[in-house]
């Protein structure tokens, strides 16, 4: 319970982060497209879950999976 209740925290400290920036980034610089990354472990559990994915389909997040070992990027999902 306790690593489930850590990754909400995180999820909506992150969501909240990430639509703050894109409000602002839609006043300055429109022609730029934010997206949110997220290592693979993460994408892998909590990303399948309901709430993380009805969040991105209605905030229409684009995510980038990357894998913080191998520093590389391994999906970019539109």
């Amino acid at each position: 319970m306790y690593l489930m209740t850590s990754a909400l925290f995180d999820f909506h400290l992150a969501l909240g982060q990430f639509l703050n920036y894109r409000l602002v980034l839609e006043a300055s610089e429109r022609e730029r497209i934010l997206y949110l990354a997220v290592p693979i472990a993460a994408y892998e559990s909590f990303f399948q879950r309901d709430l993380p994915q009805a969040s991105v389909r209605q905030y229409r997040i684009k995510l980038i999976v990357y894998d913080p070992v191998d520093e590389v990027i391994l999906k970019w999902i539109n």
